[in-house]
Order: C-alpha cells, then sequence, then structure tokens
C-alpha cells in the first residue's frame, strides 16, 4: 500500500515539474487546400514539358522562339515563388504574399507571351492550345491555394 502511495505521488510530482515542448504552428492545410497546391505543382510541371516541345517546334520561327522563351521565364518565375512559398511552409511560417504575387506575376507573364505567339502549323497549333489549357489550369488551382488555405 505504502509503495502505491509513493508510486502516486512521484508521477504527480513528475507531472508537475514536466514542461511541454512549446507547440509550432504550421499550414497543413485541410484536404481542398492540399489538392489545390499539388494541382498547381503538376500543372507546371506540365505546362514545362509543353513548353520544351513547343521551344523544339518553334525554333525556326525567331518570334515564336522569343514568344515560347518569355513563357519560359513566366514559368520559371512562378515555380520560384511556388518553392519559396513551400520552404515558408515546411519551416512553420506563413506563405510570404510576395511569394504569392511572384507566382501570380509569372503565370500572367507566361499567359500573355503565349497569347502572342502564332502558328499555322497544326501540331503547333495543338500543343500551343494544350499548353493555354495547362496555364488556365495552374491559375484555378493557384486561386483555390488563395481561398482554401487559410
Amino acid at each position: 500500500m505504502l509503495s502505491r502511495i509513493i508510486f502516486v505521488l512521484f508521477v504527480a510530482l513528475t507531472a508537475v515539474f514536466v514542461q511541454a515542448a512549446p507547440l509550432a504552428t504550421r499550414q497543413i492545410g485541410n484536404l481542398q487546400c492540399n489538392l489545390d497546391r499539388i494541382k498547381i505543382v503538376s500543372d507546371l510541371a506540365q505546362a514545362k514539358k509543353t513548353t520544351q516541345t513547343l521551344t523544339t517546334q518553334l525554333g525556326s520561327d525567331p518570334a515564336g522562339s522569343q514568344g515560347i522563351s518569355a513563357v519560359s521565364d513566366g514559368l520559371n518565375n512562378a515555380q520560384a515563388g511556388i518553392a519559396t512559398i513551400a520552404k515558408s511552409l515546411l519551416t512553420g511560417q506563413a506563405a510570404p504574399a510576395d511569394a504569392r504575387q511572384q507566382v501570380a506575376d509569372g503565370l500572367t507573364a507566361a499567359g500573355t507571351a503565349l497569347a502572342s505567339i502564332n502558328s499555322t502549323d497544326p501540331t503547333v497549333t495543338s500543343n500551343l492550345d494544350k499548353l493555354q489549357t495547362q496555364l488556365t489550369s495552374a491559375g484555378t488551382a493557384g486561386e483555390g491555394v488563395v481561398s482554401n488555405c487559410k
């Protein structure tokens, strides 16, 4: 009986002196938030592949080459913004507003550059349409991240 009392006192005293580790807030997000995050990363990766294909297809067209190069620059800018956001989230910090703006600006620049490219080649035209769809989807996913990841 005495050993039980001593044990209970020991546990009670230990519990009083134990300090909990501080809680770190993380922006894990809900399911829809995470789906939107995955979607924008996936859409940008697909857009990069399509851009690489178009770079080859437009190699002999100076204006087309310049336009697809600007699309690539915009996509790189958007991906850099996403990388900054990912680093912040992994360290438990809030996503920087300027990185979110960088993603939006990159997508806008890519879309503007894409709109300036013209071709009569049906294969190129098909890939331009495909890239436009991928950029639109990435933009929609980005808007979803902004509205669902709070």
